[in-house]
């Protein structure tokens, strides 16, 4: 798990790609602080295994449904990406609950600049639509932001963030421009009533089980 607080802006080295994966190997330094091989670590929000490492790179292995979910699918050695270690238990939740477990893409819509902040607008597929609510949480590239606009249009609908000089400055964020797409991982517990209420639509709860009927014989005592 982790919290969307970028703890370091990594550069992706080196990519081996084979018939259904890929392997990346990324240099972030404080990344690697204290790495253990099996550990998590977000790659611009997307969860991967640390399978080597040394003081400086990890190196990480991307199956085949993570290329076609992700930005993964196009990643060329020296892509900046955004990167963040597994929470710890008993550590402040800065930004909120993020699984690294990504729901797709978003594209750039359009880039609204500010004297000390900017506003991102990114398309959202109509299935993801349902997930995301105004003033709500979601992560972008593993970043974790609010949801400062919605709508939804004729032509499909949108969301946006509104960035700090701190946001743009230390993660990827700070250098979208239209057209470029993102990872999205919408907000876990909406996820999860969404799939309730689809179960909901076609089946009914269980009920509480029928009491058994007693066998009456002779006279009643």
């Amino acid at each position: 798990m982790f919290t969307g607080i970028i703890e370091d802006l990594g550069t992706v080295t080196g990519v081996e790609h084979s018939a259904d994966a890929a392997r990346l190997t990324v240099r972030g330094p404080l990344a690697v602080t204290g790495a253990k091989h099996g550990d998590s670590i977000s790659v611009s929000g997307v969860c991967l295994t640390v399978v080597a490492f040394d003081d400086e790179s990890f190196t990480a292995d991307v199956m085949a449904q993570t290329l076609e979910m992700s930005t993964l699918d196009t990643v060329e050695a020296g892509r900046r990406v955004n990167l963040e270690r597994a929470a710890l238990v008993g550590d402040r939740l800065g930004g909120h609950i993020v699984q690294g477990h990504i729901d797709g893409t978003a594209t750039v819509l359009e880039v609204r600049p500010g004297d000390a902040w900017r506003v991102i607008r990114f398309s959202l597929d109509a299935a993801h639509a349902p997930l995301v609510v105004d003033k709500g949480s979601i992560a972008v590239d593993g970043v974790s932001l609010t949801v400062s606009g919605l709508g939804d249009e004729v032509d499909g609908s949108w969301f946006e963030v509104s960035l700090i000089p701190e946001t743009l400055t230390a993660t990827t964020l700070g250098g979208l421009a239209v057209g470029d797409r993102v990872n999205i991982e919408t907000d876990i517990l909406a996820r999860h009533v969404e799939r309730m209420l689809r179960l909901d639509a076609h089946r009914s709860l269980p009920s509480a089980p029928a009491e058994p009927e007693t066998a009456t014989t002779g006279a009643a005592r």
